[in-house]
């Protein structure tokens, strides 16, 4: 839907530029754009019908304030009510996506969803969460006595989150087991218990009438309905029965780093009346975040996620060294290639450039991609070879590499004579950026470049 909705939205902005109100007519065709490109993403037809009214009755005879024309006001309203929709309601019970853990220890939280959906990784990955973000003792505890494995892969993700698991065994009752886990928990002063309950291919009354009574018995603060982003239509169904049999009070999206980004998120919030609460953004085991409406509703637009690009640098880049590395250039000690490999690498660790382009606003990212971001990957990938193929001394004094160390090099990464000389060449112009900013020269050559973009960076 992201990429559907934005490109739809840039076209009327552009067309209907120009005009001083939003009328009837121009905003009957913006809304068409909204709708279609909502249906395609399958969002529910009830729910694209309820939010195509309500931006029309915002949108009708507003004035355009400062230079927005009526396409970029009505796009503001988009986004407005997109968030709206997604995020959970002020007015109510549960104004935050955050999970309440306002109980007698151990707060349990019920894992429910159909099978495939992601349960079990998703059990592990809050987990994990819980540790790292509030500080919490964890148990996992696996109820689902019927898929094969399932208990042995929650022990297995629960270790890599670095919680606790209780055992269980296929032979068992779910009852017995969650009822086993609450008191171990309860006697080894466990903060939380995530109880990761059964799935089904398809909604059948056992599977209802089995979670009902985990649910009666455990009286969890929490119970999560965890669906896979990427069903769209399906996921409707699936987040009418669940509501019916359990009283929801969140939503997990898993795969949201999908294709679909967005159906399954405006149906399933408005179906259930559960606020979303979390979201898969990736299958690493810190691949989970608290869903925030008003971001995922800018990503949906095509506006790009600039806090999330802010949070992944200040994940990946090392501040210490980018201190060293400031002081050192500062002081005038020069830029070596050991320097040239730490700022290589700490882009890895923040997703590469095509993990940075994804979170930029689509006109930028649009611009990005011409300059063939698979390729920029590999050009990083063979610099890093390089580089580690020369000696300690060469990185910190380039200019003893001459012809015999070159080929050394080269036959040592794997590479051309050629690419050790251009990655050199690159290095040079880095060097010579750094020696400028020494001398507080820095916004003369940002002037000089004209926003040409670093050396050795594709173009």
């Amino acid at each position: 839907m992201a990429s559907t909705l934005s490109d739809r939205l840039s076209k009327l902005v552009k067309t209907m530029r120009g005009q001083a109100r939003i009328t009837e007519s121009n905003v009957q065709d913006m809304l068409r754009e909204v709708r279609m490109a909502l249906l395609e993403a399958d969002v529910a037809l009830p729910v694209v019908r309820d939010f195509i009214a309500r931006v029309k009755d915002k949108a009708l005879g507003q004035e355009v304030v400062g230079s927005l024309n009526p396409g970029q006001a009505l796009v503001g309203i988009v986004h407005k009510e997109l968030a709206a929709t997604m995020g959970p309601d002020p007015a109510g019970p549960l104004p935050s996506a955050e999970l309440s853990l306002a109980a007698q220890p151990p707060a349990v939280i019920l894992m429910a969803g159909l099978q495939g959906a992601g349960k079990t990784t998703t059990t592990a990955k809050l987990a994990k969460h819980l540790i790292t973000k509030r500080k919490k003792k964890v148990l996992t505890v696996s109820a689902d006595v019927y898929r094969p494995a399932a208990i042995e892969q929650l022990k297995t993700v629960t270790a890599q989150a670095g919680a606790e698991w209780f055992p269980s065994a296929p032979e068992q009752k779910p009852r017995d087991i969650a009822l086993a886990a609450l008191d171990y928990a309860k006697r080894h002063y466990f903060d939380v218990l995530l109880v990761d309950t059964a799935g089904r291919l398809g909604i059948d009354e056992a599977l209802m009438a089995e979670i009902r009574e985990l649910h009666a018995v455990l009286l969890p603060v929490e119970t999560l309905f965890i669906v896979d982003a990427m069903q769209g239509q399906d996921a409707v169904n699936t987040a009418k029965a669940f509501k019916d049999a359990l009283p929801l009070t969140g939503v997990v999206l898993t795969k949201l780093d999908g294709d679909s980004r967005g159906g399954a998120a405006m149906s399933v919030r408005q179906i259930t009346g559960a606020p979303i609460k979390f979201a898969g953004i990736s299958e690493k085991i810190d691949g989970l975040e608290i869903f925030d409406a008003e971001r995922h509703a800018g990503r949906v637009l095509g506006m790009g996620d600039i806090l999330a690009l802010v949070e992944e640098v200040q994940k990946g880049v090392d501040l210490h060294a980018a201190q060293k590395l400031a002081d050192k250039v500062k002081s005038g000690s020069g830029f070596d290639l050991n320097d040239f490999l730490s700022q290589i690498t700490q882009m890895k660790n923040m997703g590469g450039l095509a993990g940075l382009m994804d979170k930029l606003p689509s006109q930028l990212a649009s611009r990005a991609a011409g300059a063939d971001m698979g390729r920029a990957e590999r050009d990083v990938k063979r610099m890093e070879g390089i580089i580690c193929a020369m000696t300690p001394l060469e990185r910190r004094k380039p200019d003893l590499i001459k012809a015999s160390r070159k080929r050394r090099i080269a036959t040592g990464a794997g590479v051309q004579v050629q690419e050790v000389n251009r990655l050199l060449n690159q290095f040079d112009q880095m060097q010579g950026m750094m020696k400028k900013m020494k001398g507080g020269g820095l916004m003369k050559m940002m002037k000089r470049m004209g926003g040409g973009g670093f050396p050795g960076m594709p173009r």
